[in-house]
């Protein structure tokens, strides 16, 4: 698939075909999914431009250890009123940036191949972790259409990806993520908890020290 503009495939090829793994019902992780970086490394730049990296405040007050931003007509924001969705950037009082093609393209071509068509995005979270930083086991329920899945890129340094049950304290798998994987899920496991275990220092040539994972999302 070629891009507009003449970039290059994004899916399939060198150095390694996609492979599928099944997590739970519905949930499916399909490895090395992206093969080229250059084409994401310009639309993350683009956005990070206008809605730069920040550490929000949870509803108790701590200050969140992964940096966030967002692309989208809508955007994932936390403070002490809570978790929720907002069409404006609270940091410059604009818009947030537009949702780029290529981002766009890269969820609904995931989203097919795990099984869900017709996924059309309108919000992405883009979440910065630095090694020795985690994601609490946390369910993605801001959403108003929860038939619609979550699609996970992952990118950059690797990652281990916790993904349990519709409770807390079900069982939770231990899933290695290297750079190009994406995981989908939505159905049955749409509301499962899913974390990030704390991160081992490394480095990564798309984003040096850092893990950068795209989360999309249908939200309004």
């Amino acid at each position: 698939m070629k891009q507009a503009g003449g970039t290059q495939d994004l899916f399939g090829g060198p150095p390694q075909a996609p492979t599928r793994e099944d997590l739970a019902a519905d949930a499916l992780l399909l490895r090395s999914f992206v093969m080229a970086d250059a084409p994401l490394q310009e639309a993350i730049q683009a956005v990070l431009a206008r809605s730069p990296w920040r550490q929000m405040t949870t509803m108790r007050g701590y200050t969140m250890s992964v940096a966030m931003s967002n692309c989208g007509t809508a955007g994932w924001i936390s403070d002490r009123r809570g978790y929720r969705y907002s069409t404006t950037d609270p940091l410059t009082g604009q818009d947030w940036p537009a949702l780029p093609p290529v981002l766009q393209d890269l969820a609904a071509r995931a989203a097919a191949a795990a099984g869900y068509a017709r996924f059309t995005p309108d919000a992405c979270l883009l979440n910065r972790y630095l090694p020795g930083t985690a994601m609490g086991l946390h369910q993605d329920r801001n959403e108003r259409d929860l038939s619609q899945p979550i699609v996970s890129v992952s990118l950059g340094i690797a990652a281990t990806f916790l993904f349990g049950g519709a409770q807390r304290s079900d069982p939770t798998r231990r899933v290695e993520l290297a750079h190009g994987d994406v995981v989908v899920w939505g159905g049955a496991s749409r509301l499962h908890f899913h974390g990030i275990a704390k991160l081992k220092a490394a480095r990564h040539p798309f984003a040096g020290e850092a893990r950068i994972n795209l989360t999309f999302r249908r939200a309004l």
